[in-house]
């Protein structure tokens, strides 16, 4: 995935969850924030960040801050961007766990959730749902960075969904290089680390997979080993 263009900032403040204040050629303006989380250690005071001008003259903000410099490597911070990702790599075959996929289509409900895509393969039905993770901390990648009951209520339902004889997944794209393995933020969310070590020993696969990344682009890169049991060591 390519952003049509991109153009440098320097971070200066967050000023709520959805906007911030960079410096873009010498001028502070105010931007949106494509992402809702913490971000703590990655909005510093000083970051080199990567914004998405937008076209659209009616826009409350011109910019939306996308990418973020971290120890000379760029994170994508853009909520909306796994999602786009994972498709086209589910599409091209980029995934082999999940080779074989038919009738892939975004968004599907079931139960009380509505999941990021359904499928077909080998005639079963199957539900899928993609969280992007833009924490790490000593080269372990980390979801989530904030509690997120929404997030724990689709694994749980994930888990019903393989009793009733579907497949269920959870793939947790990790926006950066270089981590060497995932692992549920149990010290953040506990609910949530306890669902998902639940989902997988009742059948759901958990899949991550770290990104090529460069300030205006984000590519599914390689597997990643998932540590269920583990948090920072």
């Amino acid at each position: 995935m390519k952003y049509v263009r991109v153009v440098f900032g320097t971070f200066v403040r967050r000023l709520n969850r959805f906007a911030a204040e960079v410096e873009i050629e010498g001028r502070l303006e105010t931007v949106h924030v494509k992402n809702t989380g913490r971000l703590k250690e990655l909005l510093v005071p000083g970051a080199c960040v990567g914004l998405s001008p937008s076209r659209n003259e009616a826009r409350k903000y011109r910019h939306s801050l996308i990418s973020v410099k971290k120890g000379g490597i760029w994170v994508n911070i853009d909520s909306h961007a796994p999602n786009r990702v994972v498709h086209e790599a589910l599409e091209k075959g980029g995934v082999p766990e999940l080779a074989g996929l038919e009738r892939l289509k975004r968004e599907a409900v079931f139960g009380q959730s509505r999941f990021d895509f359904c499928f077909e393969r080998n005639g079963r039905k199957g539900f899928m749902e993609v969280k992007g993770v833009t924490l790490e901390k000593d080269g372990t990648a980390l979801f989530p960075d904030a509690p997120t009951e929404r997030g724990a209520r689709h694994v749980r339902e994930l888990i019903r969904a393989v009793k009733e004889g579907c497949e269920g997944v959870v793939f947790f794209l990790i926006q950066m290089p270089g981590c060497r393995r995932f692992a549920p933020h149990g010290k953040m969310d506990p609910s949530f680390a306890e669902a998902l070590k639940t989902a997988a020993a009742n059948g759901v696969r958990v899949l991550a997979y770290d990104a090529e990344v460069t300030a205006g682009s984000l590519v599914i890169g390689k597997p990643v080993p998932v540590d269920l049991e583990g948090e920072v060591r």
